[in-house]
């Protein structure tokens, strides 16, 4: 009899133990494992989707500064004694309309500029011609006039500080800055 109890003892503390430590697996929603899936891939879109619009935001403004350096870096030059717009010129004259056409919010100077040869007041004359000559291209070219404005250097500021023909054809020029 004391071995019964002792076994009816036993069975009465090791089946609720046994009871708790083992059990069925846990069964799992399939909504639950599809959410945090979908989630998960929905974020790796937007994220991708983010950064693709970094990058070509990046790019786009890489080429914006690219445009307006080559709108103020590239030069018209004018022949000696002349300010009429060579094919050359005319070239980088529409190139100039077209980025000025794309950024309407811009205002313009144009300056001439002229070599070390012939008076200062004649330069000074030549320059201002250099100037409204490149501006009435631009006009023509369907640019507001007066977004555009003009003033002669003359033979005051020299690119080239040289005194021959390569320095002098370097020097008649009419340059460009934004405003």
């Amino acid at each position: 009899m004391r071995r019964n109890v002792w076994l009816a003892l036993m069975l009465v503390l090791i089946v609720p133990v046994m009871m708790m430590t083992v059990s069925c697996a846990k069964k799992q929603v399939q909504g639950e494992t599809a959410a945090p899936a979908a989630a998960t891939e929905d974020e790796a879109a937007k994220k991708a989707a983010e950064e693709a619009r970094m990058k070509a935001e990046q790019q786009r403004k890489e080429a914006d500064a690219m445009a307006k350096q080559a709108f103020t870096n590239d030069d018209i030059y004018f022949d000696f004694d002349s300010a009429v717009i060579t094919s050359d010129a005319q070239i980088l004259l529409r190139n100039k309309a077209a980025y000025m056409r794309s950024n309407a919010n811009i205002a313009v100077q144009v300056e001439g500029h002229c070599d070390e040869r012939g008076t200062e007041a004649y330069n000074m004359a030549l320059g201002e011609r250099r100037a409204e000559s490149a501006k009435s291209f631009m006009v023509n070219m369907g640019i507001d006039a007066a977004k555009i404005s003009t003033i002669s250097y003359g033979k005051e500021r020299p690119v080239d500080k040289g005194h021959n023909e390569a320095a002098w054809a370097k020097n008649r020029r009419a340059h460009f800055v934004i405003k």
